[in-house]
């Protein structure tokens, strides 16, 4: 059974004894006259790591960006025949440089992450910036402290995480709640 065809009309999944017929045939399932034809790389396994094949055959198809490499599979996104080179396998399926292109700029493939948020920099961000005028890591100092510990497991950037920043921030945010804490307690202390 090939998930990848299905009967235009009722989109039953058809089975290899419809495929490649010289006359229509009905659709086992609506009945509606058909005819499929499908090239032998739709039922080719393809191999980890296997390199782009050259066409062997006059009946065998080609990869649609290579016309010289011999096809190893459709497309999941457009169903254009694609060589070893061109098969982008993300999480099961299989797309083509297109298809993915797309994924990532229209955002179509929900699992497909091109940024992440660095929390890192954020939470070091939250520690030294407002240094700059103090008063404001009144407010800032915890806000670097809860997004520093809350997102310490958070997946790794893309470009690289780094946990020094993480710890930085932890610290300069402990000194400076330290630092609120000790003032709080000397100006309490000095009215009295």
């Amino acid at each position: 059974m090939n998930p990848l065809v299905s009967c235009p009309g009722c989109r039953a999944v058809l089975l290899k004894d419809v495929f490649n017929r010289p006359d229509l045939t009905p659709c086992p399932s609506c009945g509606v006259p058909l005819r499929v034809e499908v090239f032998p790389a739709l039922f080719r396994r393809i191999n980890p790591g296997e390199s782009a094949q050259p066409v062997v055959m006059a009946d065998e198809s080609s990869c649609f960006y290579h016309p010289q490499k011999k096809a190893v599979r459709p497309c999941d996104g457009c169903g254009r025949f694609l060589c070893a080179l061109c098969n982008c396998e993300l999480l099961g399926q299989h797309f083509c440089p297109a298809c993915l292109e797309a994924g990532k700029s229209k955002k179509k493939i929900q699992k497909l992450e091109n940024q992440r948020t660095r929390y890192d920099s954020i939470a070091l961000s939250l520690a030294v910036l407002p240094m700059l005028i103090f008063y404001f890591t009144i407010i800032t100092a915890p806000m670097a402290l809860f997004v520093a510990i809350r997102y310490w497991n958070a997946p790794a950037s893309l470009v690289g995480q780094n946990r020094l920043r993480s710890i930085a921030a932890i610290l300069l945010a402990l000194l400076q709640i330290g630092g609120w804490i000790t003032l709080i307690f000397f100006l309490s202390h000095r009215k009295s």
